[in-house]
């Protein structure tokens, strides 16, 4: 019981890897808010844990993400640990001259703005308990600049930014900020797999590990350990929880014509 009597948000915790985080942290012991847009699929995991509380909130709509963060402090009295998985449902691959400023828009907004609108308003009570935990979830797509997704790897850099100059403010108050970045099975992934088969199995084929990684048990151990206070001297830092394709990096190259 790592993280016994913690309070945890995680969003996008409806299904992949919100959802494996947001288990493995109720697993060890915290109350978790399944902050999450698809209502059925919120609800459901967490009428499936004993301490889990859904919030219906859209992570491009600024009143929806601080009103959740402003709940957990009210409700359940504070917030330990904030986990911004969310992403908003993305536009399919396509080249860099084909993309339209809505796409960007769409992606900064939710990918970016969300996760800094639910880290500012978290801070003035993590800072009071001189105690907290972010975890920016991005992609390893972002650090090499995969192909044809340019405004995903922007928006996740723009993350990983934010959440380095984050660690290097907030260290002097407790407050420990880390980047993770999974590759995970997913319904993502699997979509992936099912239009661009021979990409999919290229990619498991340069994966040391030879899979994808299981949401729970692969990635939300790593989240558990960042949210934990093992990692309480562990700050600013990007964890490939990816089975070492990072080392090398994979091919990612989807079929967009």
């Amino acid at each position: 019981m790592l993280i016994e009597n913690r309070v945890a948000l995680v969003t996008g915790a409806g299904q992949g890897v919100g959802e494996g985080i947001a288990r493995r942290l109720h697993e060890a012991g915290a109350t978790v808010v399944i902050a999450e847009f698809n209502e059925d699929t919120g609800k459901a995991v967490a009428d499936s844990l004993e301490r889990g509380h859904f919030l219906c909130v859209d992570v491009s709509d600024r009143e929806a993400v601080v009103g959740a963060v402003q709940w957990a402090q009210r409700e359940l009295g504070r917030l330990d640990i904030l986990v911004n998985n969310a992403y908003p449902t993305g536009t399919p691959p396509a080249r860099l001259e084909n993309r339209s400023d809505a796409d960007f828009q769409r992606a900064l907004g939710g990918g970016f703005m969300g996760p800094w609108w639910a880290m500012q308003a978290a801070f003035a009570g993590m800072k009071a308990q001189g105690w907290g935990r972010v975890i920016n979830v991005c992609s390893l797509n972002g650090v090499n600049a995969h192909p044809y997704t340019a405004e995903y790897n922007s928006a996740k850099e723009a993350l990983r930014g934010l959440s380095r100059t984050a660690a290097r403010e907030w260290a002097q108050y407790g407050i420990c900020v880390n980047i993770l970045c999974p590759a995970a099975r997913t319904p993502a992934f699997e979509m992936f797999e099912k239009y661009s088969p021979e990409n999919a199995a290229l990619m498991l084929q340069q994966n040391p590990m030879g899979r994808m990684g299981d949401p729970q048990a692969d990635i939300g151990g790593v989240a558990l350990f960042l949210a934990s206070e093992d990692a309480r001297y562990l700050t600013g830092n990007t964890l490939f929880a990816d089975g070492g394709g990072h080392i090398n990096g994979v091919n990612w190259e989807p079929d967009v014509d």
